[in-house]
């Protein structure tokens, strides 16, 4: 009796980790983790993130508990930050996003985008958080 209730148990977290992976692609952005290290400054860690939107492709509006910095390596993202007009960056250019403030992003060009984003945060916190 008990394998059969492990064998359950493992076929419902693979489907778990299918559907996440299913949705997490369906929404045409990747995230590829490049760094992930302690600072000096204690209790905060810093992580480097490129992250590929595919043509159209949006990342709905989110929050981090700490500060980000987006440079785009390819293609044009437009960023709308709560309280400020949207702003569209080409590649080469960079924008700061401070600790909080809730933003989205959107590919607004044709083909795809890439972004470079560097967040210094609050160790053991989530790095996204869903806004409303």
């Amino acid at each position: 009796m008990q394998p059969i209730r492990i064998a359950a148990a493992l076929l419902v977290l693979a489907g778990a980790v299918v559907s996440h992976s299913a949705s997490a692609q369906a929404g045409g952005v990747q995230r590829a983790d490049l760094v992930h290290h302690d600072l000096s400054a204690n209790g905060y860690e810093t992580l480097q993130v490129r992250v590929d939107f595919d043509e159209k492709a949006f990342a709905p509006k989110h929050a981090h508990p700490g500060e980000e910095i987006a440079h785009v390596l390819k293609g044009a993202l437009e960023y709308r930050l709560d309280g400020q007009p949207p702003v569209t960056l080409q590649a080469g250019e960079s924008l700061f996003i401070p600790a909080g403030v809730a933003h989205s992003a959107r590919n607004v060009g044709s083909g795809k985008a890439s972004e470079l984003a560097t967040y210094v945060v609050r160790k053991g916190e989530p790095l996204v958080q869903l806004a409303q």
